[in-house]
């Protein structure tokens, strides 16, 4: 796959006319065409772990919030 930065190049600019064109379908195809392309190249492979990480950190905070709970701080005593 030497090639790869062309094919997510291409499928983001398809994504692009897509949506300038008002298909939204073919731009959420192409975007997620452009994103699995992404993740298979080393550079993308640890989006997945940072996607997960993040959507944690915000559950973390928000479980708080949405239950009335106190929070946990984290402090001894």
């Amino acid at each position: 796959m030497e090639n790869v930065g062309a094919l997510i190049f291409f499928a983001v600019l398809a994504a692009f006319i897509c949506a300038k064109a008002r298909v939204p379908a073919g731009a959420v195809v192409f975007a997620l065409i452009a994103l699995v392309l992404f993740v298979g190249t080393p550079v993308g492979e640890g989006l997945p772990g940072a996607v997960a990480t993040f959507v944690g950190v915000v559950d973390d905070a928000a479980t708080p919030a949405l239950t009335n709970a106190p929070a946990e701080t984290g402090a001894v005593g």
